[in-house]
């Protein structure tokens, strides 16, 4: 049996029926860019992240760059986030001229340590970005409690974490904004690049639909520097369609991970995800902790499993950030981490043959081995 790691098509020829009168009702409109089908979405994704406005952009890292871009941060700024997380968080720092100071992450969900965050607090600090990684919601309640003490702004970076909750409050509703990514692999993944970021500032909101429209709220009459980030109107329309789908989706994730927990139990080699108490866990990856971890991947693809690592390197230590001058051990647990996480196969459209074949093969892979993964 082959398991791909990731398979787009499956979901398209499930939804062709739906995708493609909404695509040609774009293209029967010729509202290629922004445009009705843009702000119908924006409207629908708003409410579904309980908030009041939504501002379609063009990915999520203009998402998380024009978010702090709107809060005024600049040059001589600092912004908090986890060490643990796809490079485009810090790039949105960096591209505002404001430096990323990392926090470590906790042993088990890999999210943002709330307890260190205030360490890492000086009297530059603007903004906290946790970054809801995996499918979970960052500890939000302690995060949000050290930045009301201190002044700061919060910008969730929910961009895997589409339809995730916590304590019953949805992914993007409890910082001041909450920036998505519709990748075409999310949990909500568009037919291309696509963004948003949520609030329900009406001020914040006019902002960012400025900036991604080059600094313009009138045509050709531009009142700051801005970018051209709008979503365009194909992508608005397949989002509305794959929006109706998502808590399906999420619920297969689900189970899917659920299996893996029960056929995986018991394995000292492996670090199952662990969903914190009061998260409702969506999944975008299932991650486990293994030793060895680059030869069982290895082994596991000639077995026909396909996996990934998020991510190989931290990003404190990759030599874009060489400025930064911060050596190995400064953020221990995200370090572990990077040495250690595989990601297995997950999305709504495997089998439950799938996952066990997965599981199964893992569990042969790991019969050699002698020791177990670093706790």
């Amino acid at each position: 049996m082959k398991v791909p790691f990731l398979d787009l098509k499956r979901p398209y020829e499930t939804l062709r029926p739906e995708i493609l009168p909404a695509i040609e009702a774009v293209l029967s409109s010729a509202a290629f860019a922004g445009g009705p089908f843009v702000a119908r979405f924006e409207e629908e994704f708003a409410a579904y992240c309980g908030r009041r406005f939504a501002v379609g952009v063009g990915n999520g890292t203009d998402a998380l760059w024009l978010a702090l871009l709107a809060l005024g941060v600049g040059p001589g700024d600092e912004v908090i986030t986890a060490a643990n997380t796809f490079i485009a968080t810090a790039e949105a720092i960096s591209f505002t001229g404001a430096k990323p100071v990392f926090v470590d992450v906790e042993e088990t969900t890999y999210n943002m340590n709330p307890s260190l965050v205030e360490a890492a607090i000086t009297p530059r600090t603007r903004v906290i970005i946790p970054v809801h990684l995996y499918g979970q919601m960052a500890d939000m309640d302690p995060i949000l409690a050290v930045a009301q003490r201190h002044g700061l702004q919060v910008v969730e970076d929910a961009s895997q974490a589409h339809g995730a909750k916590y304590n019953g409050r949805p992914a993007g509703s409890m910082g001041g904004m909450g920036c998505f990514s519709f990748y075409p692999g999310k949990n909500l993944g568009a037919y291309g690049e696509g963004g948003a970021v949520v609030t329900d500032d009406e001020k914040l909101a006019g902002q960012l639909r400025a900036l991604r429209e080059h600094g313009q709220k009138q045509k050709y009459i531009h009142q700051v520097i801005g970018w051209n980030a709008r979503m365009d109107g194909i992508q608005g329309a397949v989002l509305s369609v794959k929006l109706r789908h998502l808590d399906g989706g999420n619920d297969a994730r689900r189970r899917h991970a659920r299996d893996y927990d029960r056929l995986l139990a018991g394995l000292p080699a492996v670090v199952r995800p662990v969903e914190r108490p009061g998260s409702h866990h969506v999944y975008h990856i299932y991650a486990v902790r293994v030793p060895d971890r680059d030869r069982v991947l290895r082994e596991l693809e000639q077995r026909g499993v396909s996996c990934g690592i998020h991510y190989p390197v931290p990003i404190h230590l990759q030599e874009a950030y060489a400025a930064l001058k911060l050596s190995r051990g400064a953020y221990p647990v995200a370090e572990r981490c990077a040495g250690e996480e595989l990601s297995l196969p997950m999305y709504p459209e495997l089998t439950e043959e799938m996952v066990g074949y997965v599981a199964g093969q893992l569990r042969e892979v790991l019969v050699e081995t002698a020791q177990p993964v670093t706790r």
